[in-house]
């Protein structure tokens, strides 16, 4: 083949270095590499992290409740369980302890208040207090511990079968179970 000395190619050089210095160009592009944060901006990047959390923990907790919605007829709550999830304070340990003792009937708030007359409440807050347990719960638990029997509160055979648990432990204490309607007749005397 003939040699043409007119073509570029021909005239280049060949060298066996590269013509940029790779590692000097690695070095450069991981200084000028920004992160996410500094692209969008702080407040934005943790405000997107923070809804992703956000929705990662939402599926959590709806696939806890779905797990719990199957499991719920073959679990068994005690009343320690119940008082934790649902009370604040012993005066709510204390509703739930008389509606309890009540039975079936279940108990006027005005009554409920008249027997905890050492805490001093007053009919209102015990509603109140009886409408707040059972949206704790009902938050915890996916049920209430008290419903309503018209103008009376009573406990749901939900918070019964848990009581019942410890029906024994107050018996040892010495407390009388009975319900308001034997009291009234009175047949506990």
């Amino acid at each position: 083949m003939e040699r043409k000395l007119w073509s570029v190619h021909f005239d280049m050089e060949e060298r066996d270095e590269p013509v940029q210095n790779t590692a000097v160009s690695a070095q450069k592009a991981s200084k000028t590499k920004r992160s996410q944060a500094d692209k969008v901006g702080k407040l934005k990047y943790l405000l997107a992290k923070d809804k992703k959390l956000d929705r990662d923990v939402a599926e959590i907790k709806l696939l806890l409740r779905v797990i719990f919605a199957g499991l719920m007829d073959s679990l068994h709550f005690e009343k320690s369980l119940i008082e934790e999830a649902a009370c604040e304070d012993e005066i709510d340990k204390a509703i739930l302890q008389v509606l309890f003792e009540a039975g079936a009937p279940g108990m006027l708030p005005k009554d409920i208040a008249a027997k905890l007359a050492e805490f001093k409440i007053a009919r209102h807050q015990v509603t109140r207090r009886i409408v707040r347990m059972n949206k704790r719960l009902a938050k915890e638990l996916d049920s209430v511990v008290v419903e309503r029997r018209g103008w009376c509160w009573a406990m749901t055979s939900f918070g019964v079968d848990a009581y019942k648990a410890s029906e024994k432990d107050l018996l040892d204490q010495g407390v009388a179970l009975h319900s308001a309607s034997e009291e009234e007749t009175g047949l506990w005397r």
